[in-house]
């Protein structure tokens, strides 16, 4: 029975992760798909260039939320000792964000669903990880240099407030594959190309 719980947290996560809010949004809003437009992705930077510094913000706080949701319910209603069903939930709800399924796997960057998993993870923890992101980005300009650092910094903050092994692992792995996602951006930003926020 555990089994087909575990089986179902995962499932459960992928689909919300797939959700993809940015696309809705600018979808209702202008009948656009957001996948054409800027750098392709779904995520609050690209919709930003499409509807502005309000939806970025509101697709930012859907997406953390969106991130944390089967997150929560993985740790709270499910028999989760040792916090596996929660670190599932934290991982294939990113992998849901970047490869949706109802998008023909082609979504976002997984930074802001990926900090919604630390917040619900260790609620110090996100609130640390968003502190970083948000001064990085307003003193550089560059959100993917935010995103990057941060959650590179994500697995050191986990392990120094003595949090369980398995969180520890999950933001190692978390910051590993949303920095991966972000290498064109990294090629950019040693180039001088990348764009800046504005």
């Amino acid at each position: 029975m555990e089994y087909l719980i575990t089986l179902g947290v995962i499932i459960g996560a992928y689909l919300i992760g797939s959700i993809s809010t940015g696309y809705l949004i600018v979808k209702a809003k202008t009948n656009q798909d957001i996948r054409t437009i800027g750098s392709g992705s779904t995520g609050a930077t690209n919709v930003k260039r499409v509807l502005g510094k309000k939806w970025f913000f509101i697709v930012l706080l859907l997406d953390a939320l969106k991130g944390a949701t089967p997150v929560l319910l993985a740790k709270y209603l499910t028999n989760d000792p040792y916090g596996i069903n929660a670190v599932l939930a934290s991982i294939f709800v990113i992998v849901g964000h970047s490869k949706p399924i109802f998008l023909q796997f082609k979504g976002g960057k997984s930074v802001a669903s990926g900090v919604g998993t630390i917040l619900a993870l260790n609620f110090f923890v996100g609130l640390a990880i968003a502190a970083i992101w948000g001064t990085i980005t307003y003193t550089s300009k560059y959100v993917s240099l935010g995103s990057i650092i941060a959650l590179a910094i994500s697995p050191i903050l986990m392990y120094f407030f003595k949090n369980p092994i398995g969180y520890v692992i999950y933001c190692t792995i978390a910051a590993i594959y949303i920095i991966y996602l972000h290498r064109q951006n990294i090629v950019r930003l040693v180039k001088g190309e990348e764009n800046k926020v504005r």
